[in-house]
């Protein structure tokens, strides 16, 4: 009898030392974030019930240009929003700040103008908490929009936009003037059948420039506001 019960303390206690071994032995030395991202989604318009539109610039380039272009909607009364990039913003605060103090929105497009589709977790909030912090740093605000690089997202991205508290942000019309320098054309793809909370996408170009004129005064005839990117997004 002792020798029954002693063997099956000695085998209860072998299992626990193999159990624990067992669990042990697959611990992960890297814990790997769980993505809640398949309710999480982008923003490709505005409030359609409105009749308002927003023009966005995506900014990695041409300080003057951009000064510009704030000139222009300021002359107009129309507001917009400019998704900037953070190696941008450290080389151009006083530029960031007429931005900002001319009542336009800043938002955030990213450090270095990476495909977010290809970025990791960590990667992805990297990109984008460095820029918000560099922003706010530089003129005081701190974005709420991110808007990623040539429109590349993954729900990892989404995951980290919305643990950051940003909302992501693409558009209804883009104008495609990074690639065509052509002024015309980017005043027919920004005003064709435009309707409420549409979101136009844009970038510092010079022939983007010399249409903006046209776009505005086209904008204000439809019986539409230029408004920020947030604004369009209320409900």
């Amino acid at each position: 009898m002792k020798i029954k019960k002693s063997s099956l303390i000695i085998n209860t206690a072998l299992i626990l030392i193999v159990a624990l071994v067992f669990s042990v032995s697959f611990i992960p030395g890297k814990i790997t974030p769980i993505y809640g991202g398949e309710s999480l989604s982008a923003y490709y318009n505005g409030n359609r019930s409105k009749p308002q539109v927003s023009l966005m610039f995506n900014v990695y380039e041409s300080a003057e240009t951009v000064e510009k272009i704030v000139d222009t909607l300021n002359a107009y009364g129309a507001k917009a929003t400019f998704f900037i990039g953070g190696c941008w913003a450290d080389d151009n605060g006083k530029t960031l700040n007429k931005i900002a103090e001319s009542g336009h929105e800043i938002a955030n497009h990213g450090y270095f103008h990476k495909d977010h589709k290809k970025l990791d977790y960590a990667q992805n909030k990297e990109e984008i908490n460095l820029t918000g912090i560099v922003i706010e740093a530089l003129c005081g605000v701190r974005p709420t929009l991110f808007a990623p690089p040539s429109g590349s997202y993954s729900t990892v991205t989404l995951t980290v936009a919305d643990e950051l508290n940003y909302k992501v942000v693409m558009w209804s019309k883009d104008t495609i003037d990074w690639r065509d320098a052509n002024e015309k054309l980017v005043y027919e793809r920004a005003t064709n059948s435009l309707t409420n909370g549409d979101l136009i996408l844009m970038h510092p170009k010079e022939h983007t420039l010399k249409a903006l004129p046209n776009i505005l005064e086209y904008i204000a005839k439809a019986n539409l506001r230029a408004v920020t990117v947030s604004e369009n997004l209320a409900e």
